[in-house]
């Protein structure tokens, strides 16, 4: 096997033909992926042009797009830092500036030792800069305004954020692009 097949991903489709997340993408390995098809536990929807794999006796398309047979719904969304930062548009929630996960922090708008709790509608994202002038206060105490004030997202809304992020070079495999993005209008 090739270096190429090896490093493949297949995309994961809920039963309704919709990502089972776009935070972050639903994907598996493709041999995940080819166990799962075999197995019957989903239904294979797309191959890999041109890419097959061999046992002893057999050769195999690769997966690139599978779906659940059965619907899986999410009914909460972890709380995590990244899902945080995704819930904000990796944006600093007082300057309004975009970053980079790695150059964001989060920041308790009541601060714990004030009896702030480390949870989703106490907890936003901010710049370095920012939490360190509003430092052990509140935004008013720190003559500091929020963007917006901070939520428990639902999977819908972390889902809706992540459509709006700027892809990553080369994250999406071109056989994937008619399963994602119907949301979007079609160009002509």
């Amino acid at each position: 096997m090739n270096q190429a097949v090896g490093s493949l991903r297949t995309l994961v489709l809920n039963a309704n033909m919709q990502p089972l997340s776009w935070a972050p993408l639903s994907v598996w390995n493709w041999q995940s992926a080819f166990v799962a098809v075999h197995q019957d536990r989903v239904v294979q929807i797309k191959c890999y042009d041109d890419i097959i794999v061999h046992s002893a006796t057999q050769s195999f398309e690769v997966p690139a797009v599978v779906a659940l047979r059965r619907y899986h719904k999410r009914r909460t969304v972890g709380f995590t830092r990244y899902n945080l930062f995704l819930r904000d548009e990796f944006k600093c929630q007082y300057c309004g500036e975009r970053f980079q996960a790695k150059d964001l922090t989060f920041d308790h708008v009541v601060p714990r030792s004030k009896g702030g709790g480390s949870v989703w509608c106490n907890i936003v994202a901010s710049c370095e800069a920012d939490n360190l002038r509003k430092a052990n206060r509140t935004p008013k105490q720190a003559g500091m305004r929020l963007l917006r004030p901070p939520f428990e997202p639902t999977a819908h809304q972390l889902d809706a954020a992540a459509r709006r992020q700027p892809l990553a070079a080369g994250g999406l495999h071109q056989t994937w692009m008619d399963y994602l993005y119907w949301g979007a209008e079609l160009e002509s």
